[in-house]
């Protein structure tokens, strides 16, 4: 027992200091964290998570390169022309829009461009910006989940594979795709009337009294004058081809050849292998060159994702094989009573590890170890976003910083800003739906 709490605080501090310290850190500090616990502790490593970091590490690839030929600014352009069509929709659309955007492209960084939009459409209808901008940076992350792309559900699946439990891609789908959709309805109607009018709102109204916040108001702010080559919009249709053909092999697997077990090769390596063709593709259409891949937003948001799931993966994994015995006698009995508190704790660890990816990496081989069944997992999958609770990911702060009207902000006791009510409304709601579904399904 007390060698347990140790290696516990070992762990918890290791997942501590590679947060605070950001990027890369949270794999290197968890590499370290395995060595300690197999040379000071002596306990069994685990394998490494190799199959899911070459899954993240192609579908990145093939997603950097669609941003480098233009693919997502050719996205982020319809969506705004939709939202100028509909502007007094805005604070329903836009997040919907943020959520697909994302589950197209596999990353939420892919807002970035169009939140300066959604402000500026709100500001010129005469709607609070508030109102769509929060729940639109919330929406962008809860698209990972129900993304088929996503480090996050690529993660989910080859931990199915290994735990010897046939969950499809598309079966991850079908329970977060609806979970996640109507989550973000459900926030988004709450949004739909937070705050005061901005012609009704004080504060707003004094700062309109300053000559330099009107002409800041009065930017224009659009992405239509930009000329998107055909190429650009080719390596978009060559992106979703690779996502079809991943979800047609999924859904067909007599499509596939027979490995030398005489099983059909592993969805897990299908994945890698697609994702890394079609990004060849839009590599030789687009004319893209190869080192602006590698320097690509894109790539290098993936490439941290890569290097802090296989640390801290691999040494959660580690610490929970070398006390599965404990952890089951102990707590697994209260976790199989109540299964909806394994949500709370995997909704906790998210507030501080701003990644859905490295989230699962730590709570998914826990879930097994306490004999929770792989379907019950997956339904619990939309609880791993939580790091809007502190409003400290960068698509908060940017669409803090992109509210010309500075409505969207952080409040005075930290806890009290813009993303709080809509983050906890829309994943709640997502988890409780994802549950049911998969209860259904499985």
């Amino acid at each position: 027992m007390l060698m347990f709490w140790i290696q516990f605080v070992l762990v918890l501090g290791a997942v501590l200091i590679g947060i605070r310290r950001g990027g890369v850190s949270l794999g290197l500090i968890g590499g370290l964290g395995v060595s300690l616990l197999v040379l000071g502790f002596r306990s069994a490593p685990s394998e490494p998570p190799i199959a899911v970091m070459l899954i993240i590490l192609a579908v990145v690839t093939a997603s950097a390169t669609l941003q480098v030929a233009g693919g997502l600014d050719y996205l982020v352009q319809l969506t705004e022309r939709m939202l100028r069509a509909h502007p007094k929709y805005v604070t329903i659309l836009a997040p919907l829009s943020t959520f697909f955007l994302t589950v197209c492209c596999g990353t939420g960084h892919a807002v970035y461009a169009l939140l300066p939009v959604i402000s500026d459409v709100a500001l010129k209808t005469g709607i609070r910006p508030e109102r769509p901008m929060a729940i639109s940076s919330v929406a962008s992350q809860m698209g990972i989940t129900a993304s088929p792309v996503a480090a996050a559900v690529t993660f989910f699946l080859g931990f199915a594979a290994k735990a010897g439990y046939p969950v499809t891609l598309v079966d991850i789908i079908m329970v977060t795709m609806p979970a996640g959709v109507l989550g973000v309805l459900a926030a988004a109607a709450w949004s739909f009337n937070r705050g005061k009018d901005l012609d009704k709102d004080q504060e707003f109204q004094a700062r309109l009294e300053d000559p330099d916040f009107r002409n800041t108001l009065n930017a224009n702010v659009t992405t239509l004058d930009q000329k998107i080559s055909t190429t650009a919009k080719l390596s978009v249709l060559l992106f979703f081809a690779g996502v079809g053909s991943i979800i047609l092999l999924a859904s067909f697997p007599e499509l596939l050849p027979l490995d030398h077990k005489g099983k059909a090769v592993a969805m897990t390596t299908v994945v890698q292998f697609v994702m890394l063709a079609f990004g060849a593709f839009i590599m030789f259409a687009g004319n893209v060159k190869a080192k602006d891949i590698a320097h690509s937003s894109v790539f290098t948001a993936g490439m941290i994702a890569v290097v802090s799931i296989f640390g801290i993966a691999w040494m959660s994994d580690t610490f929970i094989s070398a006390n599965k015995g404990y952890l089951i006698e102990t707590i697994g009995t209260m976790v199989k009573t109540a299964p909806w508190t394994f949500a709370i704790a995997t909704f906790c660890i998210s507030a501080f590890v701003k990644s859905q990816a490295a989230t699962l990496a730590i709570t998914l081989p826990l879930g097994l170890a306490l004999g929770l069944p792989v379907p019950l997992l997956l339904g619990l999958m939309p609880a791993s976003y939580a790091y809007f609770f502190f409003a400290f990911y960068p698509s908060d702060l940017a669409a803090i910083n992109m509210d010309r009207t500075g409505t969207t902000r952080i409040g005075k006791y930290l806890l009290n800003h813009s993303f709080m009510i809509p983050g906890l409304i829309g994943v709640s709601t997502s988890t409780v739906i994802a549950y049911m579904i998969s209860r259904f399904m499985f």
